[in-house]
């Protein structure tokens, strides 16, 4: 049974899920969240004298952690708010360009 289309790009759901996941925005989305929460859990857990003498006091881990958190949840907002479609001018562009690259390979070896 197929899947039914979403409303707003009439798209099966699956197909679109499948977008997401490999939207390159995704990928980064989802590594600043991961590298985030280690270093999160890194400011909470340990900052020992040494690493307070050399940041001035400051918890950098603590704070690259939130930060890297934030740019996670904005690319990934970002990937749901706007997702990659055929209508959009760069990927109709690309889409061009990679039909075109290869109508001219066709006669190489």
């Amino acid at each position: 049974m197929p899947h039914p289309p979403t409303p707003a790009t009439g798209q099966p759901a699956r197909k679109r899920l499948a977008d997401l996941a490999f939207d390159i925005r995704s990928v980064i989305g989802a590594l600043f969240v991961v590298y985030g929460l280690v270093c999160l859990v890194w400011g909470l857990v340990s900052f020992p004298q040494a690493a307070a003498e050399k940041t001035g006091g400051v918890n950098l881990n603590l704070w690259a952690g939130l930060g890297m958190l934030v740019m996670g949840a904005a690319f990934l907002v970002w990937v749901v708010a706007r997702p990659l479609t055929q209508d959009d001018p760069a990927v109709r562009e690309a889409l061009e360009a990679e039909a075109a690259d290869g109508d001219d390979e066709g006669g190489r070896p």
